[in-house]
């Protein structure tokens, strides 16, 4: 495939994703929160996600800086990206679908708040990083560089080590024993796998 046409359609697949979140970031707006956990920490591995999601990408897209680090792929696995970039954003609406009102892009619990045990989230606790990890892989099949095709994979791993964690147990003090259980049936990102 041509290496601008994998362009396009990488930049088409990170507008989509940014479309999808609007409606939920502007309902997460009117919640009231009543456990607010972002720390320094949690601003920086966001800021690292930008980076390596969004800004390298559309560096190596927009501009020839980062050319020095392209690499060949060959078709098939541009193929690979744009399904994988399909399921990705796929998953992603439908997470922020099934969560609705309980959806934070930050650590925190709404007033309200309520455990989602349905739809992706009856196999799969964390779906949304699921999303986003698919999103990397085709990050990196869809812009064969170095730079802006591994950044995104990168900055996830980091983000995800740090965070999940973190996540899991605000989860666990506010729902107690009922996500204890949900936890010991599901799989934190791959149902059936891990």
């Amino acid at each position: 495939m041509n290496p601008l046409t994998s362009k396009i359609i990488f930049t088409i697949g990170i507008i989509s994703w940014l479309i999808i979140r609007i409606p939920y970031q502007r309902e997460q707006k009117q919640n009231t929160i009543v456990d607010d956990r972002k720390t320094l920490q949690e601003k920086v591995v966001r800021l690292l996600l930008l980076l390596g999601i969004l800004f390298l990408p559309l560096v190596y897209v927009l501009s020839p800086w980062l050319n020095f680090a392209n690499y060949h792929l060959p078709t098939w696995a541009n193929g690979l990206g744009i399904a994988t970039l399909a399921l990705s954003l796929w998953l992603f609406w439908r997470s922020h679908h099934d969560l609705g009102k309980n959806w934070s892009s930050t650590l925190q619990i709404r007033e309200g708040h309520t455990l989602t045990t349905n739809g992706v989230y009856q196999n799969i606790r964390h779906p949304m990083y699921t999303s986003v990890l698919l999103l990397c892989i085709a990050q990196a099949l869809l812009l064969a560089n170095w730079i802006a095709g591994l950044s995104g994979f990168i900055s996830f791993s980091i983000a995800y080590t740090t965070r999940v964690g973190q996540e899991e147990q605000m989860l666990l003090n506010s729902f107690g024993d009922e996500y204890e259980t949900y936890k010991q049936r599901t799989k934190r990102l791959v149902p059936y796998l891990f």
